[in-house]
This record gives C-alpha cells, sequence and structure tokens, in this order.
C-alpha cells in the first residue's frame, strides 16, 4: 500500500521526464532489501528482473532435496553449479542419487546420516572436503579417486573396508574408523 502510494507521487512529479523518474527509482530501490521478490517495468517494458532460485529435480531422497532446496533458497542461487557448499548433516538422508547435478560443490558435510553408496560422488570433480562422519559406508574407493579431495571423514563408518595406504593420496587429509587405524 505504502510503495503504491509513493509510487504514485513519484510517478506525477516526474510524469513529464520518465528518465528523471526511472533514476529516483534506482537510486531508492537500494534501500530495499527485499528487492529480489519483485520484477520492475516502465510502461510494461522490464527495467529490473528478480534473478530466480533454482528449483531442484531429479533427486531421489526426499530429505537431500528438502536440503538441497533449502540452500538454494538460502543462496538465492539460480543453477545447480552455483551451490559450492552443502550442509545436509543429520537429516535422515540414505542415498546420493541426483546430487551429481550439483557440479560446483566444493564443500559437502553429510555427517550423521545413512548414506552407504558413494559412487555418485565421483562425479562431484569439483569437491575438496566431505564429511561422511558417523554413516554406513562400506567402500571409500569412490571418493579416494576424487583428484580435487583434500580432506575427507569416515570416522564412525562400522563397516568401512578400511583402505590400503595405497589407496590414499599424500595430500589427502583423512579420518578413518577406529578399526582402520590399527
Amino acid at each position: 500500500m505504502y510503495l503504491n502510494r509513493y509510487m504514485t507521487s513519484l510517478s506525477i512529479v516526474f510524469s513529464h521526464r520518465p528518465l528523471c523518474l526511472l533514476a529516483a527509482i534506482l537510486l531508492w530501490l537500494p534501500s530495499c532489501e527485499t528487492l529480489d521478490r519483485y520484477d520492475i517495468t516502465m510502461n510494461d517494458v522490464p527495467v529490473y528482473q528478480a534473478a530466480s532460485v533454482a528449483t531442484v529435480s531429479g533427486v531421489e531422497d526426499m530429505a537431500l532435496a528438502q536440503c538441497l532446496q533449502q540452500t538454494l533458497n538460502d543462496d538465492k542461487a539460480a543453477t545447480f553449479a552455483a551451490l559450492t557448499s552443502l550442509n545436509c548433516s543429520h537429516g535422515g538422508i540414505t542415498t546420493l542419487a541426483g546430487l551429481a547435478q550439483f557440479t560446483g560443490l566444493k564443500t559437502l558435510k553429510l555427517s550423521g546420516n545413512r548414506i552407504r553408496n558413494l559412487l555418485v560422488l565421483e562425479r562431484l570433480v569439483e569437491l575438496e572436503a566431505l564429511w561422511l562422519d558417523d554413516n554406513t559406508v562400506i567402500d571409500p574407493i569412490p571418493v579416494l579417486r576424487m583428484a580435487k579431495i583434500r580432506q575427507l571423514d569416515l570416522s564412525g563408518n562400522a563397516t568401512l573396508q578400511c583402505p590400503a595406504s595405497t589407496e590414499m593420496r599424500p595430500q589427502l587429509v583423512i579420518t578413518l574408523p577406529k578399526h582402520c587405524r590399527s
């Protein structure tokens, strides 16, 4: 209501000078914290269009899909690749099917879930840090083969098949479960 009155009074003042009206609007806009929710037109011509947030699809696990969508909304990410960090710890996630679409991920926290299969993660080639502690991971090889991974936490995975030291790169900081440390 206030915005309509304000805009009406501005258009009366600047009715003979449309460029002045446009300048006044653009100067006023930075003070609006919610500008990203509105499209602005002048004489039905778009002057500013709000960026739309990407919508998650193709993710099998509902808990993972909800976490992804919330993170996209919070980050106002327009594309899946724009998402670089994700924390879906303690979310009840069981499968990562569909996560490979998020190719920009560099940091991924999935602690305290029920994740077993890591094959999907191989496609996240930009991933540098990964927390999979307290899950049900069995085979760590898919993530050990990742070229850019620098930090990996696999602690608390009681059924993990312990990797041989030859399967771990020297630059990888890895935390293994207790049964693999002896």
